[in-house]
């Protein structure tokens, strides 16, 4: 019997996403704080310790062992807790926190359990447990991108993740080996095994700009890889607001301080 509220949703826009969940009378959805975008008239709101799951028992000592498993992935020790308190039905909507795609999880089409990046998760159905994954592995930890710690979904309801740029679901077959770049890795179902691997040559590795090291999936399973990792859209931004010295001229070329000194801006 399934565990978790079962919940109805939509996903709208482009590439600045939101989630519309519907929620039918004392269903309740449990989000990361700093989502939340609108809500209908009857839906109410409660801050509560963890994610609100049972999977560390139900007592102070399984709320304490959650809210420190999410203190040690970098979120905060509360999330907030949607609940439908009035008749019919009743929607709640959250919003994506930068450009990029949202991705709806059935855990239990994944066997009950996904693994995903730090700040990936954005919401999910009352039921389903937001805990820690830690690497066994040290070459992992150190140069996987994701450090030892990575978070996991489990459950059988439906969970929500956000994405930097657009999104591609591979599916490996057993056996299959994918080479991703360590920070375009944003989740992986239960099955697939991950490890990293050194870029091969010394001029690919010091000359290549892809760093030392790749994330190597092999399958069976799901994989979902992004296309801009928040990282590297923040390096971007920040370089180029280093180079223009704050004019926002021609991205800090030199056509861009041809632009400034005519404009009596001088270089």
């Amino acid at each position: 019997m399934p565990s978790a509220h079962e919940i109805d949703y939509e996903i709208y826009g482009e590439e600045m996403q939101f989630v519309e969940i519907e929620l039918d009378p004392r269903e309740t959805v449990v989000a990361e704080a700093g989502s939340f975008m609108m809500m209908d008239d009857g839906i109410e709101m409660a801050t509560i310790f963890g994610d609100g799951s049972t999977s560390g028992g139900s007592g102070l000592f399984g709320k304490l062992l959650g809210g420190a498993q999410r203190l040690i992935t970098g979120e905060s020790l509360f999330m907030t807790a949607y609940t439908h308190g009035g008749n019919g039905k009743a929607k709640v909507s959250f919003a994506a926190p930068y450009p990029g795609k949202i991705i709806a999880l059935d855990l239990e089409k994944y066997g009950g359990k996904i693994v995903c990046q730090k700040d990936a998760f954005l919401c999910a159905a009352k039921g389903v447990s937001v805990g820690v994954e830690f690497s066994r592995k040290l070459g992992r930890g150190l140069f996987g991108g994701e450090g030892f710690i990575m978070q996991k979904l489990e459950g059988d309801g439906m969970a929500f993740c956000h994405a930097g740029g657009h999104v591609v679901e591979k599916v490996l077959t057993p056996g299959e080996t994918l080479r991703v770049d360590t920070g375009c890795l944003v989740a992986y179902s239960k099955g697939v095994q991950y490890d990293i691997e050194m870029v091969p040559g010394i001029r690919n590795k010091f000359f290549g700009g892809e760093g030392f090291f790749f994330a190597r999936l092999r399958g069976p399973g799901r994989v979902w890889i992004q296309t801009l990792p928040f990282a590297r859209l923040a390096s971007r931004v920040l370089q180029n607001a280093r180079s223009t010295t704050g004019k926002g001229k021609g991205e800090g070329s030199v056509l861009g301080q041809l632009g400034n000194l005519m404009d009596g801006d001088g270089f």
